[in-house]
């Protein structure tokens, strides 16, 4: 019977679930590649992938790249991030186009996953770690990832109405 009434039901509905449904997948799965990462990699180990790519386990205590960390507690940044998702929040709603709701709806997705890992943990869990040669990029984790994608987004969306005027 559960599936009768999800085939009938509204199509705006349906879009809401969809989007609850998305919500929930992003988050479980950075937060699962997470547990894994911290129940099956020793702190600072290297497991190298390709020339270019290692998984790593490294706790951040900071923001982005580790900046600020050890000098703000974890409940202020658990705090401040709240805020900010709230300002997304905000924004999202009053969004004027699609891509633009997406790409906010993802960086939302990404920074509560972060926020939820520090409010678990008392630090971020990243592990995703680029490099080349001599070059290395910060340790990162999937909810990173939204984020930065979620921004690509909004840029190419900024663009593209500057471009059309």
């Amino acid at each position: 019977m559960k599936y009768v009434s999800v085939a009938i039901m509204p199509l705006h509905e349906l879009k809401n679930l969809r989007t609850i449904l998305i919500f929930v997948f992003l988050i479980l799965v950075d937060l699962y590649s997470k547990y894994l990462v911290f129940n099956n990699i020793d702190l600072y180990q290297f497991i190298k992938i390709t020339p270019f790519f290692d998984i790593t386990h490294i706790h951040n205590f900071g923001v982005s790249f580790g900046l600020f960390s050890g000098t703000i507690s974890p409940l202020y940044l658990i705090i401040i991030g709240l805020l900010v998702v709230s300002f997304i929040i905000f924004l999202l709603v009053n969004a004027q186009d699609k891509l633009e709701q997406w790409g906010l709806f993802i960086i939302i997705c990404g920074a509560l996953a972060n926020i939820i890992d520090r409010f678990i943990n008392g630090y971020v869990i990243d592990f995703i770690y680029l490099h080349i040669n001599q070059y290395y990029w910060p340790a990162f984790n999937f909810a990173d990832i939204y984020i930065s994608i979620g921004i690509i987004m909004i840029l190419f969306n900024l663009l593209r109405k500057i471009k059309k005027q």
